[in-house]
């Protein structure tokens, strides 16, 4: 198989913790290098606390896996540093088609109404952005992961937690105020905790494969039901940097995974979807069966899990990557704020509920998706056929057509940490993303959202407050709104002002406060009582 990325291989580098007397103690560890774990370490360093990023491999992730980058994403990936990098190489699109057989059911656009800062969606291979992040995580000052510092056993032990680690060079052991377990579906620390990993394993076989090809077809998602040169099936087809090609073609249950995988039954699949004379070389190739499954709690003590080793859907929807790295932007600030003494260990808890909700609207989503991809029963398959039968005439049918619903960024509407709403009756609710708006700072054109930042700040319409402790960003003031986007998308009048967590989430929103209810919202956007 061809390789379009060249693969960096990371030394391994002995650690000063091998040679201590006793196990060394950091205040956060991460396990696992990928998106997920690299986010939150990432996220970590910018707030000026050291995270060891522990990592089984000596490389980012081999083949595209996680390619679709969703703009709730890249607005934290723009907080963290990497978002400019993203959108310089990835492939941006908002267009799709969905198919049925080889006739158009119907065209659609997700592009982001004017003034966002932020594409609807990048395509961008997964060794793509991890290399960003290991980069930005060096150019913060942490020296990088520690690669080939496998973790195979972790012991929870009152007010800290043990690990065993294996390295090239032999074990070691350290312990950690705090565990962020990152390591995926096969986590490692949800084994050696003995927690059930509950939910639902699809049957229907997948197979997934990266092709380089040279192509003038528009950078648009492209999904067919049965299509002709893949009868009974399904496929899926994305464009990605570097000509290269992410497609996806439903086997069935049946499907042998040897003889699947093998080059000479990859290769007349591809050529009846691609053409006969279409040159093409298979890039990387993978098989897979769905799975929606999640822990019951993503907190166990001090353990913290994020990503797939928390809970993982299927790929159809871009809910897998998107949603691990929404989960490092959700805890990461909640953790800095309990090592910096500004909160205490409660705050945790409000990771769970609000990632939760977040993952069951995933899994929700997936499920769906899945049954309508790959009916599982003949009233299943009725249905799917009924439904696709009267998209073909009449558009209200469209909306039942499930190829994936995409990606959206979660909100929080029932969160602890939100304070009652102000009598604002538009605008943005407590417990929803912080939307971006062009705006001008200082004489040049900027964004809201980078002005916004990673800290609490409160975001009003009229003159600075007094005897208020916090950042006060004022629109006519430090920012101005010259295409109106912030008053129209904030409710925009004088003296409506909004509080917004370090993850750019509202935590409350009011008309004229006092000092006193804003710090009240304030402590208790930190979990205080």
């Amino acid at each position: 198989m061809a390789r379009s990325f060249d693969y960096v291989r990371y030394p391994y580098v002995r650690s000063r913790d091998q040679d201590a007397a006793t196990p060394a103690h950091h205040p956060v560890v991460v396990t696992g290098g990928g998106m997920a774990g690299l986010a939150f370490a990432v996220d970590m360093a910018s707030k000026g606390v050291p995270a060891v990023v522990l990592d089984d491999n000596d490389r980012v992730s081999v083949g595209s896996r996680s390619i679709c980058v969703a703009k709730r994403t890249l607005e934290i990936f723009g907080r963290l540093g990497v978002g400019d990098r993203c959108l310089e190489k990835g492939v941006t699109w908002s267009a799709g088609k969905v198919l049925r057989g080889d006739r158009l059911l119907y065209a659609f656009d997700l592009a982001p109404e004017e003034g966002r800062g932020r594409p609807a969606f990048v395509n961008l291979q997964q060794y793509y952005v991890e290399t960003f992040l290991v980069d930005r995580f060096r150019e913060l000052g942490s020296g990088g992961p520690r690669w080939l510092h496998r973790v195979t056993d972790v012991a929870p032990d009152g007010d800290r937690v043990m690990l065993a680690i294996d390295t090239p060079e032999g074990p070691y052991r350290l312990t950690c105020d705090w565990l962020v377990a990152a390591d995926g579906v096969k986590s490692t620390v949800r084994a050696a905790l003995g927690l059930p990993f509950v939910g639902e394993t699809f049957h229907d076989c997948f197979l997934i494969v990266d092709a380089v090809m040279k192509s003038d077809v528009p950078g648009e998602r492209r999904f067919w039901f049965d299509p002709g040169f893949h009868d009974g099936g399904s496929a899926l087809l994305h464009r990605q940097p570097d000509d290269v090609w992410r497609i996806d073609l439903q086997l069935g249950p049946e499907a042998d995974r040897d003889e699947e995988m093998k080059e000479e039954a990859i290769l007349p699949r591809l050529r009846a979807m691609l053409g006969e004379d279409a040159e093409f070389a298979i890039d990387w190739a993978s098989l897979y069966t769905f799975q929606c499954r999640r822990l019951e709690r993503f907190r166990h003590g001090r353990v913290l899990f994020v990503g797939d080793s928390a809970h993982t859907v299927s790929p159809f929807g871009a809910r897998g990557g998107n949603g691990g790295v929404q989960d490092a932007d959700n805890l990461a600030w909640k953790l800095a704020a309990v090592l910096a003494g500004e909160a205490d260990e409660a705050l945790l808890d409000s990771y769970d509920a609000e990632r939760i909700p977040a993952a069951d609207e995933n899994i929700l989503n997936s499920t769906r998706a899945t049954d309508f991809i790959a009916p599982r029963n003949p009233a299943m398959a009725l249905f799917r056929e009924a439904v696709l039968d009267l998209a073909e005439r009449h558009a209200f049918a469209r909306a039942f057509v499930n190829s994936g619903r995409l990606s959206t960024a979660c909100r929080y509407p029932d969160s602890p940490l939100n304070t009652g709403d102000g009598a604002v009756e538009d605008g943005v609710a407590p417990g929803g993303p912080a939307p971006d708006a062009p705006v001008r700072i200082d004489g040049r054109d900027g964004w809201l959202l980078d002005r916004l930042g990673g800290e609490f700040r409160l975001l009003r319409f009229g003159e600075p407050l007094d005897g208020v402790d916090l950042n006060q960003i004022c629109v006519g003031r430090d920012i101005a709104d010259a295409e109106g986007f912030v008053a129209s998308r904030y409710a925009g009048a004088r003296g409506v002002t909004y509080l917004v967590r370090p993850d750019q989430y509202v935590a409350a929103r009011w008309i004229d406060p006092v000092p006193a209810g804003i710090e009240a919202a304030r402590r208790r956007a930190l979990g205080h009582a």
